[in-house]
């Protein structure tokens, strides 16, 4: 009999850590849950410790840690390890006897554990994009060093890391990665300004949290897909590409030098890529949908170039991306600032993308910069972007 894999799930109280616990459940004798960690959705945390049983939970706000410490206790769990604090999910990440970390926390939260989790030579599957984003050559040289295996769970690179294992990269002319253009697809940058919140977190295909909804309408999130299919497959800037597809069932392609274009398509659940990431290289038949060219029921495909006069948070992050060293680190932090004020409604859709533009026009790049340095840039740009906010709110 395999021996269970153990996992651990940072970022279980959102959309792609729930999904995970869904592929866990389907498969109860291949994982066992080591360890949960969130940012302060105390109750769920508990909801989901009762139904794993991990060893650990963690949850970043200390009150809420507290609230789930009682909770478990008047369940009859004492024996379940609760931590608290900034420092609780790389604390949780290197939990002694887990082998599987699947990284789904939000923003910059989530670089220390993930070099952590890297640095114990654990399986890390990885769904949080600003690691790779803010430090990517951080993350990468981890790997070198370990021999740690990093697989991606975003569907466009799981797509692309499927299509380009084996290929030599001198024959990959171009790897396209989709968009779905969100809820504002083909809008007027006039048009974008009346966009309200609710609008924005509305996404037309996909269920998810309340960021990532606005960065896939802004395009935003596919610039920071860019970032890190960069640092994934050890391509240029100039041979990654965007291409809005509404109905999202392809989800990258890559066009070869001998003239072929070979895409990946799968159903619009992310428990796909989720599942692949933790049992690669062994493909599993799971109960959930599947597509089929014979039967009629896959769409009719379509694809176009993104508007980058109407969303220019795509070109942002690929100007970031050009000037490297610290420059992503503050695209990531300042649209985090931005976003968070327009959620508030302190200020409009379209002043996203000038908070950001704004924030990296005062900013002279650090190459090869440290964690620390990392850290240092993360919270001038924090602050420097609300500052921007600030005079915009006016």
């Amino acid at each position: 009999m395999t021996t269970p894999r153990r996992l651990v799930v940072l970022g279980s109280t959102g959309s792609i850590g729930r999904q995970t616990l869904d592929v866990v459940a389907a498969r109860p004798d291949q994982f066992q849950v080591a360890g949960l960690a969130a940012r302060g959705s105390w109750r769920l945390v508990v909801e989901q410790a009762l139904r794993f049983g991990p060893e650990v939970v963690a949850l970043e706000d200390p009150t809420a840690a507290r609230q789930a410490g009682e909770a478990l206790a008047g369940a009859g769990r004492r024996d379940i390890t609760v931590l608290a604090g900034g420092e609780a999910a790389t604390r949780v990440a290197e939990w002694p006897g887990a082998d599987t970390v699947l990284a789904a926390m939000l923003g910059r939260s989530g670089l220390e554990p993930a070099l952590a989790a890297l640095g114990l030579r654990r399986r890390l599957a990885l769904a949080n994009k600003e690691s790779l984003v803010v430090g990517g050559h951080l993350v990468m040289a981890k790997c070198r060093e370990t021999g740690a295996e990093l697989l991606p769970v975003d569907s466009e690179h799981s797509a692309a890391f499927q299509l380009l294992n084996g290929v030599p990269r001198g024959q990959v002319r171009t790897l396209v990665l989709t968009a779905s253009g969100g809820p504002f697809r083909g809008w007027t940058a006039e048009r974008l300004r009346g966009v309200t919140p609710e609008m924005a977190v509305a996404h037309p295909t996909w269920h998810m949290g309340a960021k990532i909804s606005v960065d896939s309408a802004t395009l935003m999130n596919k610039g920071l897909e860019v970032i890190e299919a960069s640092w994934l497959f050890g391509l240029p800037l100039d041979r990654i590409e965007v291409a809005v597809h509404p109905e999202s069932l392809v989800h990258a392609a890559v066009t070869l030098t001998d003239g072929a274009l070979i895409a990946h398509l799968a159903p619009r659940d992310m428990r796909i890529p989720i599942a692949l990431a933790l049992t690669w290289p062994e493909r599993q038949s799971w109960p959930w949908g599947n597509l089929s060219l014979s039967n009629g029921n896959t769409e009719r495909l379509t694809f176009v170039k993104p508007d980058m006069q109407a969303f220019p948070c795509l070109g942002l992050a690929y100007e970031a991306a050009r000037a490297g060293g610290t420059m992503p680190a503050v695209l990531s932090a300042a649209d985090e600032v931005a976003v968070e004020a327009f959620l508030g409604g302190r200020i409009p859709f379209t002043g996203i993308p000038e908070v950001i533009e704004r924030t990296m026009t005062g900013h002279a790049p650090t190459v090869e910069p440290t964690l620390e340095e990392v850290d240092g840039v993360d919270r001038w740009a924090r602050a420097r972007a609300a500052e921007i906010v600030e005079i915009l709110g006016r």
